[in-house]
């Protein structure tokens, strides 16, 4: 690439955009280390600093990683997940990131409700739940694994909805009852053999693992999920808000 010096965009910025559309199209390919900074220096015809400031650029955006002893190699950027302070669907959000979503249903059936089941969804142990066990895609790799728990009494319909295709809000919205609020807790935590093998990691691969209760009006619980994420592919977002009126 020749650097436009009569252009008003600072030149590591050039270089950055260049980087970056040549790891976007797969001319640097993941895990493969790009040139050395010197060897990047003589072919884009500017300083060491000014490249150095264009890797450390892609390397805060999560392209780039510096390996001590090895150099700078790409790597497979994690996806942001926002839902953390919002409400919003899957499939929803892969679409505004501009990724290719897709959901395998690997399981839908009613069972009795366990008791952690029960008191999360506010009803009596062993009555009668719909588990639903959803896989679930961003391009062709497997992001999160989806427990979800719906009390049958309540959603009387549900097992005619094809959750490939339906959104889960949804069809919980079609039927007068729309989640309106939802509590989550995070932990993290080792993937055993089952969860590994689906979400194509390696067992006691580090995996985020949320619970969530999806609330409708009056506060009335009707969804409980158990999401496992993978560790390596996937960040969170937190937006917190300062309630008090005084800077801490």
């Amino acid at each position: 690439m020749t650097i436009d010096s009569s252009s008003k965009k600072p030149m590591h910025l050039q270089i950055r955009e260049d980087l970056l559309q040549k790891i976007r199209s797969g001319f640097y390919k993941e895990n493969q280390l790009i040139p050395k900074e010197i060897e990047l220096a003589e072919s884009y015809g500017v300083s060491r600093p000014t490249i150095r400031q264009s890797i450390q650029a892609l390397v805060n955006e999560g392209y780039l990683q510096r390996k001590k002893r090895k150099g700078t190699i790409v790597q497979r950027r994690k996806i942001n997940q926002e839902f953390t302070h919002i409400i919003e669907s899957y499939t929803t959000e892969m679409d505004r990131k501009g990724l290719d979503p897709k959901t395998t249903v690997m399981a839908f059936k009613t069972e009795p409700a366990s008791e952690e089941v029960a008191e999360n969804l506010e009803i009596k142990e062993g009555e009668n739940v719909q588990k639903l066990i959803r896989l679930r895609f961003a391009q062709e790799d497997p992001i999160v694994l989806v427990t979800t728990y719906l009390p049958a009494k309540q959603l009387k319909d549900l097992m005619d909805v094809d959750f490939s295709k339906q959104q889960l809000y949804s069809a919980l919205a079609k039927q007068g009852y729309p989640v309106r609020s939802v509590k989550r807790k995070l932990e993290v935590l080792k993937a055993g053999e089952t969860v590994g093998a689906l979400l194509d990691i390696d067992a006691d691969d580090p995996i985020f693992y949320f619970h969530t209760i999806g609330y409708s009006d009056q506060h009335i619980p009707v969804e409980y999920s158990i999401s496992k994420y993978r560790g390596d592919l996937n960040s969170f977002v937190f937006e917190i808000s300062n309630t008090t009126q005084d800077n801490p």
